[in-house]
């Protein structure tokens, strides 16, 4: 599933074409994805014009002139796609629908955007924008890792006496919002701490190196266009670059990169997902 990096690349390719301009034309080709989707969604869309396009953790936020924010997701395989833009300037020339464009907006200018989505486990939801932070899926995740909000204080209080691994307690979105598994393993790596690691057994040194830790890596992942690992891709169709300078994820069996060290990287299972570490270099 897509993490904050590559949420916040589509975001940034989807600026362009979104922030505002006007919905022209909205359809919605089926009556939901992973939940049904709003009533009459179309006819709320088309006309709207895009104030704003945010990102909140893992979900794109579009508000809109009618006092509404569409609510993005893009689940496992979810992907937006742009056409009839390139370089700046607007070509009215755009694919044959496909069979997974389940909502395409046609915007200002000319350029569209598609929400296509094979497995259908994303999401799209209308909400009123002034109230769009208590949406459920919304009020209970924790401060932007790359906001002022996210320091070492907060970790801290939020790690103190708990008896779940550090990895869990690091993907958990009530702590801290949009990290997943992959930048996880990669964080931990740098901290050189384990992922076994209990979150109360987390020294306060290494909690306070963990806050700016994170803050790189998202940064290089953002920079690099995310991770492009199965169904992933940028707006524009392009790949992400990241996965090539991954230290420890999906690297089982190969030797770490730490200088002098000789451990292969392990995998191990926790909660149903991998995590991989160096079990030399992490304690």
């Amino acid at each position: 599933m897509p993490e904050l990096p590559e949420v916040e690349t589509v975001r940034m390719g989807l600026l362009p074409v979104m922030e505002g301009k006007r919905i022209e034309q909205a359809a919605v080709n089926r009556p939901d994805l992973r939940w049904p989707f709003p009533p009459r969604m179309a006819e709320r869309l088309t006309g709207a014009q895009v104030m704003r396009l945010r990102r909140r953790s893992k979900y794109i936020l579009a508000d809109l002139s009618t006092e509404e924010t569409l609510l993005i997701h893009l689940g496992m395989s979810g992907r937006m796609l742009i056409s009839g833009a390139q370089l700046g300037q607007f070509h009215h020339h755009h694919p044959a629908p496909a069979k997974h464009d389940h909502v395409v907006l046609d915007m200002e200018g000319g350029a569209r955007v598609t929400f296509n989505d094979a497995r259908r486990f994303g999401a799209m939801d209308l909400l009123p924008t002034a109230t769009a932070e208590s949406h459920p899926l919304l009020a209970v995740i924790g401060p932007e890792p790359l906001g002022n909000d996210f320091h070492e204080a907060h970790l801290a209080a939020r790690l103190k006496g708990r008896g779940t691994p550090i990895k869990s307690a690091l993907l958990d979105q009530h702590n801290v919002a949009g990290l997943g598994n992959i930048y996880v393993c990669e964080v931990l790596f740098r901290v050189q701490v384990s992922p076994l690691r209990l979150a109360r057994d987390v020294k306060p040194r290494e909690v306070a190196r963990l806050v700016p830790i994170i803050r790189d890596v998202l940064s290089e992942a953002i920079a690099a266009g995310g991770s492009s690992l199965r169904d992933y891709r940028q707006a524009d169709g392009e790949l992400g670059y990241f996965q090539h300078t991954f230290r420890v994820y999906d690297r089982e069996g190969e030797a770490c990169v730490t200088p002098g060290c000789k451990s292969l990287i392990a995998r191990t299972v926790q909660s149903g997902r991998s995590s991989f570490h160096c079990p030399t270099c992490q304690r």
